[in-house]
């Protein structure tokens, strides 16, 4: 009997499940996906009921050729790939290429499914075998065939409309417009003044603070106080009547070093509550994410990568590899009976059973298709506590399980209960001035002892704030009275945290998406990062633009959401995927369609900044081929428009006249070498550099052309010429030349270059020789892959 032939996507997996099965069985991996859609137009057919044409993929080849002869000799064929639609479209397409080659027949093919990397549970899944799922398969299907059409018919419109590389997304391009929404908020908030007043208050000895909260018997609100007039108006109404309260005696300086007592604030009531604040959910993947972000500061790919290796097996000193987390892609909060059971009795073990409640937590999940993927990340075994494993991970993996772990036991843990006290204070006799004190304490801290979360500074919301004993009627004495100036403040930016938080309460994309989404907007230069907050580019906010005034629908939250619910149902067998292609696809096409005739000025609007004083033409500024740039003059002047390309920091939408024309300062003469040739300072397409004659010398990074100097320019010069002599072996004078390069010396006549014979000395090589082996070179290669141009021209930002 021959043996049974498991498949998973990682080699780390297969040898980890390789260990739990036995020698009856193989466990081999695919690598990931083994076929896509064909990379070129046509893929996907809407005319043919959007039949798609799939290709391996080429790095996979080997992998798939070694599977397959593998399964020539295997008695049975089990898809174990992740327990997600992806994971299922894999082993679908797995099958389909198999079965291409001929090498299953009739052998029978088996679809096992598990949720963490343990022995029992793969034991169980090989037990329970299904088939593979037609519903995710065909959902996974039209996720890739709507990303496709998008793409292959957005991006090359972005290419001619704006400028070349650029892509759109349907996910990718509504958290674009997120961001560069947020921005346009930012930029467009005007601050406005309020002011607080505070006092300092103390009971036998014991200070504690109390905020203005009622005036003239009106509730104090944010916008009450609005100058500082008014604020010392109030300061002096709550002075007055706090020195007017009975007690007179107690006023002045107590002649101990004691704080001065200004007067008294009669205690009008005391409030006192007791609240209980619940754990949260275990994680799924969009909050561990978040979490991850906020405690860890990593980012949402580095968590993803850090809880792959968690999840497919490490050794922890058992003998071999074991998952420590169950599967990391999940939109479930729910635990399975038996994890409950293991976190009640680890509760009780570490903490003590006063930290267990009666009943166990039940969470609800929100997501529509939360069946995909059936429990939260937890640690497949919750008595195996952090410090157990801590000598066997890496200070990544370390933190991450000690975050999933504390999370996961903490939401099964009894509510923490907190004692909390309001007091009003009077300052005048008819209570008309009232200023309130807050406190609260932590009376059993239940889960808390475990876990805390997080918010978008990292930090614990933990702090507890004491007051001292107060009962109505009495009084405490008044130190100071301070009103305080505040401005509001714009909303925050987006964090990666915050971003995907967003992304989930709009129902955008799903958790195995976010990451990618992220990585995408930064490798296509449509953001930058400020600290840990993302700021849209001057491209990416043209690419925005573009996409909201002409494909509106698109890149609509709502309409991206039921997209996305429309996906959902068809994994659930709701609905058939191609209906819903076709709904998307025939307005869409219209619209692209419509969109071609949009000229490109009207794609990339300019910005109209002004006129120059000094010539009046007037100053644009606008996306070009390579980068924002500013414009002086239009097409139809006489004399051809001038350009310069926008500074590090600088960005259309903020750029002013002034700054603009400073651009054009730009090149500078610098006079003339020694040798009588001219010297100037500008900026071409490969950043800041001198110009001598016909040839360049970069400006280093840290210099400013602007403000370079004469004699440093010169310098760079003398520089560049000396390194260049160095760089000479022989100059035949027209024009070839032997040079010392990176990889040894070469012979070159600007437009191809010849390697030296391995037997010659390069001194030595006569003209006509050099002539000849130039003349047998290859033409040198541009960076797109076509015959290089001569020369090494620098040119400036073009529209």
């Amino acid at each position: 009997m021959g043996k049974s032939l498991v498949i998973v996507e990682s080699p780390a997996k297969a040898r980890t499940i390789n260990k739990y099965l036995g020698s009856d069985y193989e466990v081999m991996a695919s690598y990931g996906h083994v076929r896509d859609l064909v990379p070129k137009e046509g893929a996907v057919d809407p005319s043919s009921g959007f039949a798609m044409k799939y290709a391996p993929i080429d790095k996979n080849q080997k992998h798939v050729d070694a599977i397959a002869k593998a399964a020539r000799k295997a008695d049975a064929l089990y898809l174990a790939t992740d327990p997600d639609r992806e994971g299922e479209a894999i082993s679908w397409h797995l099958v389909e290429l198999l079965r291409d080659k001929g090498t299953l027949d009739d052998k029978p093919v088996y679809r096992v499914v598990f949720h963490e990397i343990t022995k029992g549970a793969i034991q169980e899944a090989m037990n329970n075998p299904r088939d593979i799922s037609e519903e995710l398969v065909n959902a996974q299907q039209a996720r890739r065939a709507l990303d496709y059409l998008v793409g292959f018919n957005l991006s090359p419109l972005l290419w001619r409309k704006i400028t070349s590389g650029l892509s759109a997304g349907r996910v990718q391009s509504p958290a674009l417009r997120m961001i560069c929404e947020r921005e346009t908020e930012i930029e467009q908030f005007e601050p406005q003044e309020y002011w607080s007043v505070e006092a300092d208050a103390a009971k036998a000895q014991q200070p504690f603070m109390a905020k203005l909260s009622q005036l003239h018997g009106e509730k104090v609100r944010q916008f009450t106080i609005t100058d500082e007039t008014h604020a010392q108006e109030v300061d002096r109404t709550l002075r007055e009547a706090a020195r007017a309260q009975p007690d007179p005696a107690r006023i002045g300086p107590t002649g101990d070093g004691e704080t001065e007592v200004i007067g008294t604030l009669r205690v009008a009531s005391v409030e006192r509550k007791q609240r209980r604040r619940n754990p949260a959910a275990p994680f799924i993947t969009s909050t561990l994410q978040q979490e991850a972000s906020r405690k860890l500061g990593f980012t949402a790919s580095r968590t993803m990568r850090i809880a792959q290796q968690l999840y497919e097996g490490i050794d922890v000193g058992e003998g071999s590899a074991v998952g420590l987390i169950t599967y990391m892609r999940t939109d479930s909060v729910n635990l399975s009976g038996e994890a409950i059971t293991e976190m009640r009795q680890a509760i009780t073990d570490r903490y003590g059973a006063d930290k267990l409640p009666g009943q166990a937590q039940v969470y609800k999940t929100r997501s529509k298709n939360a069946q995909e993927a059936h429990e939260a990340i937890r640690p497949t075994s919750a008595s195996r506590h952090p410090d157990d494993v801590r000598a066997y991970l890496n200070e990544e993996q370390r933190k991450l399980y000690d975050l999933i772990w504390k999370r996961a036991v903490a939401s099964q843990m009894k509510h923490a209960t907190i004692h909390t006290v309001a007091v009003d204070l009077a300052a005048d006799a008819d209570a008309r001035h009232l200023l309130r004190a807050t406190g609260s304490t932590v009376a059993d801290p239940g889960f808390m002892v475990v876990y805390r979360e997080g918010n978008d500074e990292g930090k614990d919301d933990s702090g507890e704030k004491f007051l001292p004993e107060l009962e109505e009627g009495e009084q405490v004495d008044l130190h100071a009275i301070r009103a305080e100036q505040h401005f509001t403040e714009p909303p925050p930016r987006y964090t990666e945290a915050s971003l995907v938080r967003a992304l989930e309460e709009y129902g955008i994309g799903r958790p195995s998406t976010y990451a990618s989404i992220i990585s995408t907007l930064q490798n296509r230069n449509y953001v930058e990062m400020d600290g840990k907050r993302f700021i849209p580019t001057d491209i990416g906010r043209t690419v925005n633009k573009f996409l909201t005034e002409h494909f509106d629908r698109y890149v609509d939250y709502d309409f991206t959401a039921r997209l996305e619910d429309d996906l959902d149902a068809i994994s659930r067998g709701e609905q058939d995927w191609v209906p819903v292609l076709e709904a998307f696809w025939e307005p869409f096409r219209e619209r692209v369609e419509e969109k071609k005739n949009v000229s490109r000025q009207e794609a990339v609007q300019a910005r109209e900044l002004g006129t120059d004083p000094k010539t009046g033409k007037p100053v644009t500024v606008r996306i070009g081929r390579y980068g924002p740039f500013a414009q002086l003059g239009s097409r139809d002047d006489d004399e051809k428009p001038r350009f310069a390309g926008l500074r590090p920091g600088q960005s259309i939408d903020t750029i002013t006249l002034d700054e603009a024309l400073q651009l054009f300062k730009l090149p500078r003469d610098m006079g003339e070498t020694d040798e009588g040739e001219d010297v100037q300072v500008s900026i071409g397409r490969f950043g800041p550099y001198v110009r001598y004659g016909k040839k360049f010398v970069s400006i280093p990074k840290d210099e400013d052309p602007y403000t370079i100097t004469k004699e440093r320019a010169h310098e760079l010069v003398r520089e560049k010429k000396q390194a260049d002599a160095n760089r000479i072996i022989h100059d035949f004078g027209d024009g070839i030349q032997i040079l010392r390069g990176r990889y040894g010396p070469y012979i070159t006549n600007g437009e191809k270059n010849a390697k030296v014979p391995k037997d010659r000395e390069p001194d030595s090589l006569t003209h006509e020789e050099c002539q000849d082996l130039i003349a047998k070179a290859p033409a040198r290669k541009g960076r797109r892959g076509g015959a290089a141009k001569g020369g090494r021209g620098r040119s400036k930002a073009t529209s």
